[in-house]
Parts: C-alpha cells; sequence; structure tokens
C-alpha cells in the first residue's frame, strides 16, 4: 500500500514491468538512444539439432565394379509365394491404417486437451468460450445442455434455456441436495458443497425451470422444463463454497494503509518466485487462485517456478510457513501485454488448502450484482508503500473508492486508456494507492454481509500521486471465463519448457516507456535477488 500526501502529476518517464529477466541468462544490448542498458527477452530455446549420419565417401576414386546377384528365396516367383506376398502387403497396410487411426485419435485428445473441450465422445473441440453462448456448436448439442450458473448477491440459481435463449432461475418443486451438488460440479465447484435452500425470487422472473419427477432415472438437465409457475413460490438459492466471510470479532475495516490482523483477509495469498514475494492472489476455491495475467508473462508462465502461502501476514515468517506448488498457470487468452487489457490469470494448485479461520476464499461475482459508481472498496498487498520502495515485510490494507470509468477516462487522468475489461479505485488527490508488489491482490467489496472479489490489481502511474489513481482487472467480466476454467478437464499439464535459472539471478523489472505518455506500469516487485533452492 502507497501513502502519499499527494502531488501533481509527473511529467517524467513512466515504466512498465516486463516480467522476470535474470541479467546472466539473457545478453543485455545496448540502445543507442537510451542512456541506460536495459536487459531483453531470451531468444527462443531450440534443443540441439538431430545428428545425421552421411555415407563415407571414398578417398580415391575406383572403377566401378559390377556384381551379379543371385536370385534371394524370397523372391515372389512361385504362385504361393506370390499369394503370401500379397497377404503379407495386405497386413501392413492394415496396421498402418490402425496406426494412424490410433495417432489421430491420440492428437484429436491432445488438441482438444491443448485448445478446447471435446464435444462428448466425438473428437469434436470447440473453443470454452463457445460453451453456453445460446448456439448449438457440438452434434448433439452438448455445449448448451448443461449451462448453469449463479445470480446476485442471493446466488440464485439459473439455467439457460437453448430454446428460449434466455436464463430462468430453478424452482424449489421437488429440489434436493443431489441436485444441487450435480449443479455445483457443473460449475466446477468440484467435491463442494455447502447450501441449498428456498428463497423469493428477485430477478423479475416470470418463467422457471421445474423438475419432471416422473422423467425417470436421468439426470438434472433433462428433468429440468420451462414453466409459467411455481408452486412453492421459491427459487433455490445456491452456495457451492462457503466464501466471503472473514473471521469473527474482527473489526470491519482497515482504513488508510494499517497492518492487517489474521484472519481479517483471509483470502489473501503470496505468490513466490524463488523464494520471493513477486505477486498477490486471491483464493476462490481450495485449489484455485486468481491473480494478474502480467504477473505470469514468459519466462514466469510455467508453474513450476512458483509457490503460495496463506494464512501468514509477515515475509519473514513464510519461510517457516507452509507453501503450495502451483499445477497450472493459465493466462487470459486476451491479454494485451501493451495495455494490460484483460489483466487475470488463474492458479490451480498441486494440492488443496485447508480452509481454517486464517485461510477462507472470496465470492467471485455473480451477474445481476449492482455497485454503486462510488462503491468503497479494500485493497490489500505487501506492496511498497511508496513508490519505487521495497516490498512489505507485513500485510497491509486500505479501503478506497471507485471511480468511475468515464471520470477516469478524462484527458487529465488516463485518456481513455481504461477499458470495460478494468476498473478505477482511489482517490483523485492520491494518499492512497495499490503500489510495487500488490500485483495481482484483490480489490473487494462488502455487499448483503459477504465480500466479493470485484478486481485484481493491475497497474497505475505512480503510486498514489494526484489524478493517478489504481487500476485493476474487472473481475465482474471474468466471472464466465473462471468458471470456464475450473470446469474444464485437464488430464494432464500442458505448457511450453523453460530452462531452470542460475543459484543465484539479479532480476530487474523495469523498463523505460518510450511509447504512451502515460504508460501503465504493473505493479509487481521492481527488483529481486533470488537464489534457488537446489
Amino acid at each position: 500500500m502507497a501513502l502519499n500526501s499527494g502531488s501533481a502529476p509527473s511529467t517524467g518517464p513512466y515504466y512498465e514491468n516486463h516480467g522476470y529477466q535474470p541479467e546472466h541468462l539473457y545478453p543485455a544490448q545496448p540502445s543507442p538512444t537510451a542512456p541506460h542498458v536495459y536487459e531483453v527477452y531470451p531468444p527462443p530455446y531450440y534443443p540441439p539439432a538431430v545428428p545425421q549420419y552421411a555415407p563415407r565417401v571414398p578417398t580415391q576414386a575406383s572403377a566401378p565394379v559390377v556384381h551379379t546377384q543371385p536370385k534371394s528365396p524370397g523372391t515372389c516367383t512361385s504362385k504361393t509365394k506370390r499369394i503370401l506376398c500379397l497377404i503379407l502387403v495386405l497386413g501392413a497396410v492394415l496396421v498402418a491404417i490402425l496406426l494412424s487411426g490410433f495417432l489421430l485419435w491420440k492428437f484429436l485428445e491432445k488438441r482438444c486437451a491443448v485448445s478446447g473441450v471435446e464435444c462428448g465422445n466425438s473428437g469434436i473441440c470447440i473453443s470454452p468460450s463457445l460453451w453456453c453462448d445460446g448456439v448449438v456448436h457440438c452434434p448433439n448439442g452438448e455445449d448448451e445442455n448443461r449451462c448453469v450458473r449463479l445470480y446476485g448477491p442471493n446466488f440464485i440459481l439459473q439455467v439457460y434455456s437453448s430454446q428460449r435463449k434466455s436464463w430462468y432461475p430453478v424452482c424449489l418443486d421437488d429440489w434436493s441436495e443431489s441436485y444441487a451438488r450435480a449443479a455445483c460440479a457443473d460449475m466446477g465447484y468440484r467435491n463442494s458443497f455447502y447450501s441449498s435452500q428456498g428463497i423469493q425470487d428477485d430477478s423479475g422472473a416470470t418463467n422457471f425451470m421445474k423438475l419432471n419427477t416422473s422423467a425417470g432415472n436421468i439426470d438434472l438437465y433433462k428433468r429440468l422444463y420451462l414453466s409459467d409457475s411455481c408452486s412453492s413460490q421459491s427459487v433455490v438459492s445456491l452456495r457451492c463454497i462457503e466464501c466471503g466471510v472473514q473471521s469473527s470479532g474482527l473489526q470491519s475495516r482497515i482504513v488508510g494503509g494499517s497492518a492487517a490482523t489474521l484472519g481479517q483477509w483471509p483470502w489473501q495469498v503470496s505468490l513466490h518466485v524463488q523464494g520471493v514475494h513477486v505477486c498477490g492472489g486471491s483464493i476462490i476455491t481450495p485449489q484455485w487462485i486468481v491473480t494478474a495475467a502480467h504477473c505470469v508473462e514468459e519466462p514466469l508462465n510455467s508453474p513450476r517456478y512458483w509457490t503460495a502461502f496463506a494464512g501468514i501476514l509477515r515475509q519473514s515468517f513464510m519461510f517457516y510457513g507452509d507453501s503450495y506448488r502451483v499445477e497450472k498457470v493459465i493466462s487470459h487468452p486476451n491479454y494485451d501485454s501493451k495495455t494490460k487489457n484483460n489483466d487475470i490469470a488463474l492458479f490451480k494448485l498441486q494440492t488443496p488448502l485447508t480452509f481454517n479461520d486464517r485461510v477462507k476464499p472470496v465470492c467471485l461475482p455473480n451477474p445481476g450484482m449492482v455497485l454503486d459508481p462510488d462503491q468503497q472498496c479494500w485493497i490489500s498487498g505487501w506492496g511498497a508503500i511508496y513508490e519505487k520502495g521495497k516490498t512489505s515485510d507485513v500485510l497491509n490494507a486500505a479501503w478506497v473508492p471507485l471511480i468511475e470509468r468515464s471520470k477516469c477516462n478524462h484527458k487529465f487522468i488516463y485518456n481513455n486508456l481504461i477499458t470495460s475489461a478494468m476498473i478505477c479505485a482511489g482517490f483523485l488527490q492520491g494518499t492512497v494507492d495499490s503500489c510495487q508488489g500488490d500485483s495481482g491482490g484483490p480489490l473487494v467489496t462488502l455487499k448483503n454481509g459477504i465480500w466479493w472479489l470485484i478486481g485484481d490489481t493491475s497497474w497505475g502511474s505512480g503510486c498514489a500521486k494526484a489524478y493517478r489513481p489504481g487500476v485493476y482487472g474487472n473481475v465482474t467480466v471474468f466471472t464466465d471465463w473462471i468458471y470456464q476454467q475450473m470446469r474444464i478437464l485437464r488430464p494432464c499439464q500442458v505448457g511450453s519448457w523453460s530452462p531452470r535459472p542460475p543459484p543465484c539471478a539479479f532480476v530487474s523489472r523495469w523498463q523505460q516507456s518510450e511509447n504512451l505518455a502515460v504508460f501503465p506500469w504493473a505493479r509487481t516487485e521492481d527488483t529481486l535477488s533470488a537464489c534457488s533452492r537446489q
């Protein structure tokens, strides 16, 4: 958290984080115009060429010698031998066809694992973004059959009707916990269920999805049908996980960048590279963490670099605490490293977190939630307490109001750099802000007694400067994408290999901007001296 007395906008150079750059791995290239030498990204890694074996060439020319070859006993001369040769040829062709089919099947299986989701067992792969979009892409309509979501601050369960092209709440009539668990699993909450109850519908729906109890032994979605009545006059409110709850007995907020207390922000995690804090993140399930995409730009896009720490307030204590290895790193496919648009990523942990008073998830924002233009929010992290300062040893937090996008895009503030995938929050006079080292950390708000994750720390111009508020990834537009990633089955790790860093490396995270008058810089740790543990 950065605290500043507030000052006029600086006209000096602005900086952008360009990721992990060990100085001994990649040679520096001097710039003819810049006074300093900046490190550059590594060239693509290519494996050694496969050795080629050439025939021996005699050193002296010799006259060609013609040898007369006797007829081979295996030559197809007789009728019987010709039949045997034909059988062998047909067998070889059959084996080749079977082998080709197997390789094609493996290719399609791998292709789905990398680029999409398979339509049943058809071998047809489609992009995750095409699921539940109202258009049938799979041969049997699998992409539109299991479309569920939670709506509004009361977690109303809604199911998509591909016939009506709309979402409808589920009537409580004949509802049971087994159906609730199935719906949670289809949203990506595997083996997770918290509560299911009936409440009054506040979405204004006039039609409902109802259960057909006489439909026989078929799955939940084939039992549902559209109805204009609901005899119980209640709809299903579904909580797949107990989220957004602070530990009891704690104050409701911290103002002005004060140190946090245990259990106050239990979803906050510290993400480390080689034992050093680099970014923050937010727990949404025992295995999934939300962070910023700029934190995992190459070469830090490999999960083996990262470890996560939860439930620990001091960086100096994390060496002795439990660490969690990362299994997968998923960056938003439309992330733009130059503009920081769509700056969101997901970490999947190898082993699930154990929830307690110090470690709990925050709630993802449901569609239909309404936030005030100046909604009060809270930021937290181990970032520097002043611009270009060192990472804080203690977890700090502060409250900041949202700033309307139109105001933040004013020519004297960020001059139309703020997209719909971004949120501005802070004070136009400065004083309180996120800073280097806070990247990926949460921007949360309290609504209906529940804490919601509405942003992840992304970028800003300086720290706590006047007319330069913090900019955050707009999690409210990424909720569907997050659920899509959670429910996709990923049988194997897919990712590019990158070489291990040297035992000790100095990492510079700042590079001068040349293109934009106000260029966004990512709020990741600025400098890092890292020693790998063998």
